[in-house]
């Protein structure tokens, strides 16, 4: 079995999930080794005994500093699995990693859940139910996430109270038909801390979406904190594209996974993430994707990305 080569803590989860995804195995070393903490973290390890539950016959070897793993990955068997998350990351940080692998604190700043998968024919069935809402420190959150079995992606052609109102208050300058909404929870299935945040989706007539997220914070007004969010969205909106920042390494594994014909998606230029993924995924996969102008005609800084899908198949047992 090829093994991937990897130093550093940077990219932990992606490189996993091509890991599994590619059936091949992966070595990390040299995990924070000159920290006072050196090794991995607790969400990091918690992150692997999920792994170890949706998939059947995956080997997880953790050096005894914490510093280095080997992990030898089995099939994704899937089922309905029960995963208890450590208060130190939101429960979107584990459910990015599973909805990557689904075809085969529930709120913070840093993860979210889109509805990107549509567009590859993961819809029917594919439901996410918050069941208790939970802010840091103390979380409290549950989440319910239910994926049909998928056989095959599709290939994408794509080419095209205080805080609503503090939102609404920057969005209607630009289009009066929005829909904001709060949501709200209280006694247990609030969580065990305080807190609140907006989510906000822009869809296009096309049905490409931008989202933008901000979480509370101590001695942050929510007008300030609506604010922040909606001018996110809005400079995700500037920089064009079908897909927003966040979200393009879920658009580009689902691409890469597609059916053996090329795939095209138009975004803004990739981040550093981006940039990083699309190393891996030719290391697991030997994939490369073809990166041009989307308009040539002008000053535009959008990109066309395209690739040839690997025509992957979901060898889950289930299917039978």
């Amino acid at each position: 079995m090829d093994t991937l080569q990897y130093s550093g803590h940077l990219y932990f989860r992606h490189r996993l999930v091509l890991s599994i995804l590619a059936g091949k195995a992966i070595k990390i070393d040299k995990i924070r080794p000159a920290d006072k903490d050196p090794g991995l973290r607790d969400y990091e390890v918690s992150l692997l005994r999920l792994i170890e539950k949706v998939t059947n016959g995956t080997i997880i070897e953790i050096s005894l500093t914490g510093t280095a793993i080997l992990v030898k990955p089995g099939i994704i068997s899937g089922g309905q699995v029960f995963h208890e998350c450590p208060l130190s990351r939101s429960i979107g940080y584990f459910l990015e990693s599973i909805i990557m692998l689904a075809p085969g604190i529930t709120t913070d700043d840093k993860d979210l859940y889109s509805p990107h998968l549509e567009p590859f024919g993961i819809s029917d069935g594919l439901e996410l139910k918050i069941k208790k809402r939970g802010s840091p420190p103390l979380g409290g959150g549950e989440v319910l996430f239910l994926c049909p079995i998928v056989k095959q992606v599709k290939t994408l052609n794509f080419f095209s109270n205080r805080m609503i109102e503090a939102s609404r208050s920057v969005l209607n300058r630009y289009i009066p038909d929005i829909y904001l909404y709060s949501d709200v929870y209280k006694g247990e299935e609030s969580g065990k801390s305080p807190g609140y945040a907006l989510s906000l989706v822009a869809e296009t007539t096309t049905s490409a979406f931008h989202c933008a997220e901000a979480v509370s914070q101590p001695g942050v007004a929510p007008e300030d904190i609506a604010l922040q969010a909606t001018r996110s969205l809005l400079c995700e909106i500037e920089r064009g594209g079908c897909v927003d920042q966040k979200h393009q390494t879920l658009v580009l594994l689902m691409m890469m996974l597609g059916s053996e014909d090329v795939g095209r998606c138009r975004m803004a230029e990739p981040t550093e993430r981006t940039i990083q993924f699309l190393r891996d995924v030719r290391d697991a996969f030997g994939t490369s994707f073809k990166i041009v102008p989307a308009d040539r005609s002008d000053d535009s800084s959008q990109l066309l990305y395209s690739c040839y899908g690997t025509g992957y198949v979901n060898t889950n047992r289930s299917l039978a």
